[in-house]
């Protein structure tokens, strides 16, 4: 058979990935790092409660490292699972997956700053802080 015969005898449905609304584009992140904080449940300007906290990585060799700081977001209704996410001690090895958006701001002194926020679609917990003794 065809490839063009194919194509014409598979039912169009079959290419569908999602129910949502296609987009043209999307920047999706992948980050391996520590939390810097516990997360912090802050409230919007319509009252809806989200999750925001920040993950740091750090490269380079051991002596002259970097470290890199991401700010990132969760939509996760209330529940076990934003309970959850909420309770992570600062320190703990999380691996997050998420969209990525670029936004410009001045700071207090009015230079132009650029900053990379990320929308939370998925983490996992890699390691938990270890308790202190």
């Amino acid at each position: 058979m065809s490839s063009f015969l194919l194509r014409r005898a598979l039912p169009t449905g079959v290419r569908a990935f999602s129910t949502s609304t296609p987009r043209s584009s999307f920047a999706k992140m992948t980050i391996v790092g520590n939390l810097a904080d516990t997360p912090e449940l802050v409230a919007t300007s319509t009252g809806r409660e989200i999750l925001k906290y920040t993950i740091g990585t750090s490269s380079g060799p051991r002596d002259n490292q970097k470290t890199n700081w991401f700010k990132v977001t969760s939509f996760a209704n209330e529940g076990p699972q934003r309970d959850f996410i909420a309770s992570l001690d600062k320190g703990t090895l999380v691996y997050v997956e998420g969209e990525a958006t670029m936004s410009q701001y001045q700071d207090g002194e009015g230079k132009n700053r650029s900053s990379l926020n990320i929308v939370q679609q998925k983490l996992e917990v890699l390691s938990k802080k270890k308790p202190q003794q």
